[in-house]
């Protein structure tokens, strides 16, 4: 355990000292032009969420380039929703006692977080007027010691990892307006530290908590995540998407394009890696079925 500290605390100092040299404004960091023109690619093609279905194909070139538009505002919404439940988690958890001690690097975690938020706000309200409505629910229950701590931190870390790889392949693909490429290449870039703590993180609280725990918990902890990561995909098939690309049938389509095997081995392509880690670290009991 010792040991597992020192390393844990050199982990932390190593991400402080990264984040303190790539320290940045947010509003230097970016070229924003006073307008975009909607009919451009915004999102990679392959990743659009109805790509491949009879739908897609028969949209015109400018159709699809502005389906991508606002799956663009659907996918910067969707982690603007995210930002703020990770930034009031990360709030309430800053001064949590620990040993090691995780709180120099929250501090850089909320404050690169609260600048993701600067970037796809800005572009969502600056070029759509608008963000999609979050459609999560959260209800009060009662927890175990640390169940709390734990559910939250692996519900970021599952998000981060889904959003991170859409990241990552948006900001290389030169289809894209560079605007687009750009934030997706800076958010990718601190999300990389991120999701390296995330993981330590998560696997540090299992372990010094979990083995209080009864069954039950353990079991009710497990149906959560599943839950948690099925209610996550869902919002990537957004039906008022479809509505704003002017496609007919939008709910329809909705439950069409999630439905779809080449979408659940898609879903279940990105988010492998973090189930399998979720999986050996017997936090998920089971795999789930995406």
């Amino acid at each position: 355990m010792i040991r597992q500290q020192a390393t844990i605390a050199d982990t932390v100092k190593t991400l402080c000292r990264i984040s303190e040299d790539q320290f940045a404004d947010p509003f230097e960091k970016i070229v924003w032009p006073e307008t975009v023109e909607k009919a451009a690619w915004y999102f990679t093609p392959e990743l659009i969420s109805i790509h491949g279905m009879p739908e897609y194909e028969a949209l015109s070139e400018e159709q699809r380039k502005l389906l991508s538009f606002y799956e663009n505002i659907n996918f910067f919404s969707l982690n603007i929703h995210g930002e703020k439940a990770l930034i009031e988690g990360l709030a309430r958890n800053l001064y949590f006692r620990s040993e090691p001690n995780f709180t120099p690097y929250l501090h850089h975690f909320l404050d690169e977080e609260n600048k993701h938020m600067i970037y796809f706000g800005r572009f969502c309200s600056y070029y759509a007027d608008k963000v999609y409505p979050d459609k999560k629910l959260t209800f009060p229950r009662e927890y175990a010691p640390g169940e709390e701590e734990l559910m939250f931190f692996v519900k970021v870390m599952i998000f981060e990892e889904i959003v991170d790889r859409y990241n990552k392949k948006m900001a290389d693909d030169t289809r894209l307006e560079q605007l687009a490429r750009d934030i997706n290449r800076y958010h990718h870039v601190d999300e990389s530290r991120h999701l390296a703590f995330g993981r330590t993180l998560v696997k540090w609280l299992h372990a010094k908590f979990s083995p209080q725990w009864p069954e039950e918990v353990k079991i009710s902890l497990s149906e959560y995540i599943k839950g948690y990561l099925t209610t996550t995909w869902r919002e990537y098939y957004n039906s008022a998407v479809y509505v704003d690309a002017g496609l007919p049938d939008p709910y329809g389509l909705q439950e069409r394009a999630y439905a779809r095997p080449e979408a659940r081995a898609h879903r279940q392509a990105i988010s492998g890696p973090c189930i399998e880690f979720l999986m050996n670290e017997n936090i998920l009991l089971e795999e789930p079925s995406l």
